[in-house]
């Protein structure tokens, strides 16, 4: 059996769809933002993909909780004993982890002092000894390898699960930020409604979150990146008769429109107000798309034609956050902007 050191340190990307969870340097844990806890005494029976197997499969005793809404904190409680149970995940059962762990947590630009608060309580009830919080789209700079500490504007939109983050970035710090509450989540939800409107099906939200990664689409024209259509077996709601629909990419793209303006509208209410000198450094870099949000087809092609200025895809979006989170915990001393 052996210690962990008093010094050990994690970073962490706590995400309303996801938590990912970075350790020298490596990933080692990437699980939903779910955990299953026993009805009568709020104990933790499950948590990450165990427990998101269980969601809507629940009988009286269990209930699962995604501690997450709209990228902030809604289940104190749940989150954290999520926290615990991921941070676990961490270390090997015959290990004996200290208590007395160094975390730097993302958190949305948007949360208020409250929130922020809220975050911090969790990690340090979770066994954070030291807890430093970063604001997501900065993470998600640093971890597309974006320059923030010179003098140049650098935008980036981290689209998550329950929020979608843009910031104007110069200095080392956010000069224009915007913090909505339109993201995956919503999308997800448009499609369970459209199913429900247009076929008469019902659908959960798990399955809903298939559709969109199978046929989500952000244009009604992909040409030969169309994918092949997706069948979709559920109830019919109202004769609860079983119903099998093939969904194609074009009718997800026109049941997500609304939802796609909205995002638009943020982002130009955002280059509204961004400096003139920025603004034009923006123009020559381009816009950052990360969060699995910007793995939306043609969402980048949209949104470049749109607002005429090249949007980009980083690299690898979903842990765009997390691997600027752990780059920032190896250079704490170096960014003044960690709260």
């Amino acid at each position: 059996m052996r210690w962990f050191s008093l010094n050990k340190e994690i970073a962490m990307d706590l995400g309303t769809a996801n938590t990912i969870i970075i350790s020298d340097g490596k990933i080692v844990v990437d699980e939903p933002s779910v955990v299953a806890l026993n009805q009568r005494t709020d104990q933790m029976i499950a948590v990450g993909s165990k427990a998101k197997l269980m969601h809507g499969k629940e009988n009286p005793s269990i209930r699962t909780v995604r501690p997450l809404r709209d990228g902030v904190i809604a289940d104190f409680d749940a989150c954290e004993q999520m926290i615990r149970g991921l941070i676990k995940m961490v270390h090997t059962r015959r290990s004996i982890f200290s208590p007395s762990m160094r975390m730097i947590i993302g958190v949305p630009s948007g949360s208020t002092e409250v929130e922020l608060r809220a975050v911090r309580d969790s990690a340090e009830h979770a066994g954070g000894r030291e807890v430093y919080l970063i604001y997501e789209p900065m993470a998600a700079a640093i971890g597309m390898g974006l320059n923030i500490l010179d003098p140049e504007g650098n935008m980036v939109v981290d689209i998550g699960g329950g929020s979608t983050e843009i910031a104007v970035i110069s200095l080392g710090g956010i000069v224009v930020n915007k913090s909505q509450r339109v993201a995956g989540d919503e999308l997800t939800a448009d499609i369970q409604d459209y199913m429900s409107r247009q076929h008469n099906m019902k659908v959960g939200e798990r399955m809903a979150e298939r559709i969109k990664i199978a046929v989500g689409a952000a244009l009604p024209d992909l040409g030969d990146n169309a994918p092949e259509d997706y069948v979709v077996h559920g109830a019919n709601k109202i004769t609860s008769l079983p119903m099998e629909v093939p969904v194609c990419y074009q009718e997800i793209a026109h049941c997500l429109e609304k939802t796609i303006q909205k995002l638009e509208k943020a982002i130009l209410d955002a280059l509204e107000e961004t400096p003139p000198e920025l603004y034009a450094d923006i123009v020559k870099n381009g816009i950052w798309l990360s969060g699995g949000g910007a793995l939306l087809r043609g969402l980048d092609k949209r949104l470049t034609d749109k607002i005429n200025i090249p949007f980009h895809v980083a690299e690898d979006p979903l842990h765009s956050v997390a691997i600027g989170t752990g780059i920032a915990l190896k250079n704490i001393h170096n960014f003044p902007f960690l709260m």
